[in-house]
């Protein structure tokens, strides 16, 4: 993506006056294994709480923050996730992004994308009019 391209988007990484701000105003914390970077502000807000950012790599998509980056951001915890994982278990399965909206999303039998041929209904419906 060019200059313009970061100057403008928002929806495809952050735009340069977000990464000046985040460099300028928060502390790098730490990174994920998809390279999202988690921020946490230098300083308190008036209520005495700190606010707690994320950089995504790529599309801003919130399906790619990992449950535990989740639970920080949302302030469940203090430190830095790592320190509070489990060790992974083997029926754990790794990330797959949102498909919504892509070619491989899921379309069921009978979805306009997949001709929009449904079976026939089985007489368990009955229309309703508003003349009844």
């Amino acid at each position: 993506m060019g200059i313009l391209g970061k100057i403008f988007t928002w929806w495809d990484g952050a735009t340069i006056g977000t990464l000046l701000w985040s460099s300028r105003n928060g502390v790098h914390v730490g990174t994920d294994a998809q390279g999202n970077k988690y921020y946490r502000s230098k300083k308190k807000t008036g209520d005495g709480r700190e606010r707690r950012w994320v950089i995504y790599e790529g599309a801003n998509d919130a399906s790619r923050v990992p449950a535990e980056w989740h639970g920080w951001l949302h302030g469940s915890f203090d430190d830095v996730p790592e320190s509070h994982l489990p060790p992974p278990r083997i029926w754990e399965a790794d990330y797959t992004p949102n498909a919504t909206g892509t070619a491989a999303a899921y379309r069921p039998a009978g979805a306009l994308e997949r001709g929009g041929q449904r079976a026939r209904a089985t007489g368990d419906y009955e229309a309703w009019s508003p003349d009844a």
